[in-house]
C-alpha cells in the first residue's frame, strides 16, 4: 500500500487540514515549502475566490499543494470545475460524499482523498475511485464526528485497500507513530499549525491555542446534529447554556455563532469568537515556523527510521 508520500510526491507524510478562513495561500505554500502537503480551504468561498487563493499559492511554490471542497457549499460544483481548469493534482472533500463529481476529476488525473468519519463512508468512497481517505476523529478542532482517532483508524485500514491518512491528536512525533501503528499511511494536522508563524490567523487567536489545557476545549452543536469542537471562552459557555434550555428555539441559538469563526480569526475576538481547536491544543507550546513544526514532527519519530 502506499505511503503519503509516494501518492502525492511530498517530502513528509503531513498534509494540511483544510481550514476554512484559515487555510490560504500563504499557510498553504508554507507547508508545501516545508515539505508536507499544503491545502487551500474553499470552505464558504466562491470560485473567484478560489481561483485567486490557487493563483497565489502558485506564485510562492513550486511544490505539490491542493484544494479542500466543502461540499455543502453552495459554490462546490462550480469549484469542482474549476480546480480541473487550473491543473490541481490534488482534493480533499469534507462535509458530505463527493460521488458525483468523481468520474470528472479522475478523468483529469486528480488524486482525491475525501474526509471520513466512519467506515461506512471510507468503503462507499473506495468504491468510487477514491486514492485514499483521511479518517478524522473527534479529537480534531472544528467540525467532528463522534468516533476517536485511535478507535477508527484501525477499523477502517481494517475494512479498505486505499492508504488511510489519520487525523484528529496529531501535533508531534509520537502522534505520528501512533498513527502509522494503527494503519495510517500518513496524517493531517491542523491545530499545531494555528500557531505557526504563517497562519494568517489573529495573534491572539495563537496565544490561545498556545495557552490551552488539555481541558480547555468543548463541543458545541451536538444537539443540532453539527458538532464542533472549540477552545472554551464566553460564547461556547452561552451556546451550551442555550442549548440546554427548552425555551430557546435553535434559530436564537444559531444566531450566537453567526460570524464567528470570523471574529476569531480576523478580529481576535477570544470572547464571543469560534476558536475552533483540537484536543492536541495541549501540546502546542509556542507559536513557531511551519517548517520547524513540519521537521519536529517527522524527523525523532519511527517513521522516519523505517520502523513502520
Amino acid at each position: 500500500m502506499k505511503d503519503l508520500r509516494d501518492l502525492v510526491g511530498i517530502k513528509y507524510p503531513i498534509i494540511q487540514g483544510g481550514m476554512a478562513n484559515i487555510a490560504t495561500h500563504e499557510l498553504a505554500s508554507a507547508v508545501s515549502n516545508a515539505g508536507g502537503l499544503g491545502i487551500i480551504g474553499a470552505g464558504g468561498w466562491d470560485v473567484e475566490k478560489v481561483r485567486f487563493e490557487i493563483h497565489k499559492t502558485k506564485e510562492l511554490t513550486d511544490k505539490p499543494f491542493g484544494v479542500n471542497i466543502m461540499l455543502m457549499s453552495p459554490h462546490a460544483e462550480a469549484i469542482s470545475d474549476m480546480v480541473i481548469e487550473e491543473g490541481i493534482k490534488v482534493i480533499t472533500t469534507g462535509a458530505g460524499n463527493p460521488g458525483i463529481y468523481m468520474d470528472k476529476w479522475k478523468a483529469a488525473g486528480i488524486t482525491v482523498i475525501p474526509v471520513v468519519p466512519s467506515v461506512a463512508l471510507a468503503k462507499r468512497l473506495e468504491r468510487v475511485g477514491a486514492d485514499a481517505v483521511i479518517v478524522e476523529g473527534t479529537e480534531a478542532g472544528g467540525h467532528i464526528g463522534e468516533i476517536t482517532t485511535f478507535t477508527l483508524v484501525p477499523q477502517v485500514a481494517d475494512a479498505v485497500g486505499i492508504p488511510v491518512i489519520a487525523a484528529g491528536g496529531v501535533a508531534d512525533h509520537r502522534g505520528l507513530d501512533a498513527a502509522y501503528a494503527l494503519g495510517a499511511r500518513g496524517v493531517q494536522i491542523g491545530t499545531c499549525l494555528l500557531a505557526s508563524s504563517e497562519c494568517p490567523v489573529h495573534l491572539n487567536y495563537k496565544n490561545k491555542v498556545v495557552k490551552a489545557k488539555d481541558t480547555d476545549t468543548v463541543v458545541t452543536g451536538r444537539g443540532t446534529g453539527a458538532p464542533v469542537r472549540v477552545i472554551k471562552n464566553k460564547m461556547s459557555r452561552q451556546y451550551l447554556e442555550m442549548a440546554k434550555n427548552g425555551n430557546v428555539s435553535l434559530e436564537e441559538i444559531e444566531k450566537l455563532t453567526l460570524g464567528s469563526l470570523s471574529k476569531a480569526v480576523f478580529d481576535g475576538d477570544m470572547s464571543m469568537g469560534s476558536i475552533m481547536a483540537g484536543q492536541s491544543a495541549g501540546l502546542v507550546k509556542e507559536i513557531k515556523p511551519v517548517a520547524d513544526i513540519l521537521s519536529h514532527i517527522f524527523e525523532p519519530s519511527l517513521v522516519a527510521k523505517g520502523v513502520f
